[in-house]
């Protein structure tokens, strides 16, 4: 936060590990956030004992994945009129330590 800014958040779904959602305001883009948000989702996915998670990402977002050890796994097909474009899919694997 910057402020009482909100400046990004996330959402882990742990009951069929998927990071949900992944958010960093525009102007705090480039700041290292989204880096310690991926950060903060893996250790919460540990104390879970979850041993991987999926991305469904939005196609500009997949550089920053691969750039956080996400690893491209597939590509969702659009589902129109809702999402008229592909999705690459990624999985993160959850360090044990």
């Amino acid at each position: 936060m910057r402020g009482d800014e909100l400046l990004g958040f996330y959402t882990l779904l742990t009951e069929q590990p998927e990071l949900d959602i992944l958010f960093v305001a525009d102007d705090a883009q480039g700041l290292g956030i989204g880096a310690r948000l991926i950060t903060h989702m893996l250790a919460e996915a540990r104390e879970r004992e979850i041993e991987s998670v999926r991305v469904v990402s939005h196609p500009p977002a997949l550089p920053f994945y691969v750039r956080m050890g996400g690893r491209r796994t597939g590509t969702i097909p659009p589902k129109p009129p809702k999402v008229r474009w592909e999705r690459p899919e990624l999985r993160f694997e959850v360090p044990t330590c």
